[in-house]
Order: structure tokens, then sequence, then C-alpha cells
């Protein structure tokens, strides 16, 4: 069942073109595009703002904001290929994404992006995947697409792609990929990701012409985790990338599903450990999977910097992240310095849980929040998809 839809507010081509701008800029990660819209009400407003705002912070060098002339040609270049660019609060935006505190401000598209709102499963899994588990992959998102579930998955190799290819003839599916739209990954899945464009819908966070690296897939699976009301895990290794979409669909309070393997197969390891310590719920079939999800979406609410003061949607069904530490306004004024000092030491280069570094402050949600937004500006830290945030190298 699909949630209807609210009407996308109107936006014009500048403010479009604006907010892909600030949306592109080093320094400006899905929580500082939210508190800008919030604090300046437009990006064009924000836009102007971010030097000062940067150098303020700390930053040395000028914002590498990109040009108008830049993403009008990215948008003309998107349109040529068939593609769609989203905004978080148009009605096309993922649904579910939309309501996660670190949701991506700007998605590319190609495809029916009616399939990124439906009710949705993430299926990951191992890239060598064995035969069995490619044949388990297979049987449970055929059998999910014919129940009306759309399929998720990264068009890896292995596990995705044979979840992918299975619920292709109900046009039930949806990839998230690291690099540009018009990028093909693994090369090997060139017809699959065709037929998934035209048969379902692509998404990623890429501009045009990105090729995908390490550092793009977490992202990748952020939109895997954020998209779907739950992740079905088949074969994954400990330590293994599988885990990282793991680990990020319950930072968004999602459904998390294991099909338990062999203890000797190494590729099981991490999926049967999920199960061990009460993480993720056994799955064996399709009941498993029907059980666990709930049955309704919740209504499309508005943007954060859209909302009114105070307001939290409704939930129907599921649960948000426990602090929904994305919504919440700034804190009266606290000096900077103070709240500074108790943060910096709590931060590496190792990514930490932004309601962690809360728990060890003497310091609001909201104060912590604005500290650490001050520091990304100042080219000090990032965010990382899952609320979670890490010193950047020197």
């Amino acid at each position: 069942m699909t949630a209807s839809a609210a009407p996308s507010p109107v936006v014009s081509t500048t403010d479009r073109i604006d907010t892909l701008r600030l949306s592109q800029t080093p320094g400006v990660g899905p929580v500082n595009f939210a508190r800008l819209m919030t604090q300046y009400g437009s990006a064009g407003a924000a836009l102007v703002a971010l030097p000062g705002r940067m150098r303020k912070a700390g930053r040395q060098d000028d914002p590498a904001i990109p040009s108008v002339s830049r993403m009008a040609d990215e948008l003309e270049r998107l349109e040529k290929l068939g593609g769609k660019m989203l905004l978080r609060g148009d009605a096309d935006y993922p649904l579910l994404l939309s309501r996660v505190p670190d949701a991506p401000p700007v998605l590319f598209t190609l495809g029916n992006v009616d399939k990124l709102s439906m009710r949705s499963v993430g299926i990951v899994g191992a890239r060598n995947a064995s035969a069995a588990g490619i044949r388990i992959a297979e049987s449970l998102a055929a059998e999910m697409a014919h129940a009306g579930i759309c399929v998720v998955s990264g068009l890896a190799r292995g596990i995705d792609s044979a979840a992918h290819a299975a619920a292709l003839y109900p046009d039930l599916t949806v990839a998230a990929i690291a690099g540009g739209l018009d990028h093909v990954y693994p090369p090997e899945n060139a017809s699959l990701q065709q037929q998934i464009a035209e048969k379902g819908c692509l998404v990623t966070e890429a501009l045009l012409g990105t090729v995908p690296l390490a550092r793009h897939f977490p992202r990748r699976n952020r939109l895997i985790a954020g998209i779907s009301l739950g992740c079905l895990i088949i074969e994954a290794a400990l330590d293994s990338g599988t885990l990282i979409t793991a680990d990020l669909a319950q930072s968004y309070n999602r459904e998390l599903l294991v099909v338990p393997g062999s203890p000797l197969d190494p590729r099981s390891r991490g999926g049967n450990h999920l199960l061990k310590t009460g993480q993720a719920t056994l799955t064996e079939n399709i009941d498993d999977i029907l059980q666990a999800l709930p049955l309704e979406l919740p209504a499309r609410d508005p943007v954060p910097w859209q909302r009114s003061a105070g307001h939290t949607p409704p939930l129907t069904g599921f649960s948000e992240p426990s602090s929904a530490w994305g919504d919440i306004p700034d804190a009266g004024w606290i000096d900077p310095d103070l709240v500074q000092q108790s943060v910096r030491p709590l931060l590496s280069v190792t990514p930490v849980a932004v309601d962690d570094v809360v728990r060890r402050c003497q310091f609001s949600v909201s104060a912590v929040l604005a500290t650490l937004a001050e520091l990304e500006l100042g080219g000090v830290v990032e965010f990382v998809p899952g609320g979670r945030v890490a010193l950047l190298p020197n």
C-alpha cells in the first residue's frame, strides 16, 4: 500500500538550481543543509550567507560553491537522459527516506519514481554469494514482488543482482547506486541496470559523470536503508559492507531480517551474529517478512524547514530514530566555545553517533548539533550516514 502524497511546494527553476548548488557545496551535508534552509528560508539566501558563515567557522578558503551555469547544465543533461531531480519536500521524494534526520536534500532518479514510496524491503548480501544464497534471494524477492512489496538493493554482484532480477517482472525493484546515473557499475550489470531504469527505478545522490569510489558506497547504503521498511540480510561476513547497511537500517529503526546460514560458512557469520545477539528476526520464508512489516505507511509530512516549530509527525506502524535531532530547533544562547571544548575531545576519524556525543556532554541536543554543524562548515568534521559524525583527516 502506498501512502497518499501531498502536492509538492511550488519551487521555481532558479530555486531548484540554487538548492542543487547548496547541496553540492563541500561542508554542507544533509544536516547542515536543513539547518541553513531553516535559518535563511531559501537556498538562495543561504548561498549569500554561506561564505561569511564558513569564515566565521574557521575555514580559511572560500567555499567551492558550484556556479549557476554548471548546475543548469547538470539539469539539462539529466533531462536529456530522461532522469529527474527530486528535492526533499517534493511529492515524489521517497516517503520513508524523507523522515530520517540526515535525508539527502537532493536525489537523481531514472525510471518510475512511484516505486520509491511503496512498501518496500531492502535485500543485501554477499557479492561472492553461494548458489544457495542466490537461490534464496531470487525466491524471496520474487515472492515479495508478487505480494506487492518493492525490492530495494544496491545493484552489486551476487545477492543484490539476484534480488533485482527476480523482482523485475512484476516491475517492483529499485536500485540505489553509488555513481552517476550515466555510469554502469559493475560493468557486467549494464543490461540489468537498463532494465531497472525501464521497469523500476534507479536512484542516487551522485551527479552525472560520478565514478563510484569506496567513499560513495555508505551514501548508497543509506538510500537502501532509508527507503525501505526493513532490510533483509542474505549471507554477510563479519565486518562486511552488508553489515554497514544493517547498521544504517538499525539507526533508522527499520526492521532487520536475516536468513540464517551455516556456521561453517564465513559468509554467514555476520548475519548469524545479528540473530544470536537478538538484533534481527530469523527469516525463512515470505510469511516471516510479511509478519515483520507494518501494514500501512505513514502520511507524508512537510520537511523540517517547512514544519511549524515543535511539530512532530505522527507515526504509523514503525518508529523513527530515538532522537529526532535533525528536527530540533536551535537552542537558546550557550557559549559555543564551552560546548566545543566539551565536544571536540569526543570526536575522532572513526564515526561516532551524534546521540552518543550528546549523552557524554553536559549540553542539550540542539547545542551539540549546532556546534557540530559549525565544525562541518569550518571543514573540521563531516556528518556520516546513519546519524554519525567524524573528524576529517588533517
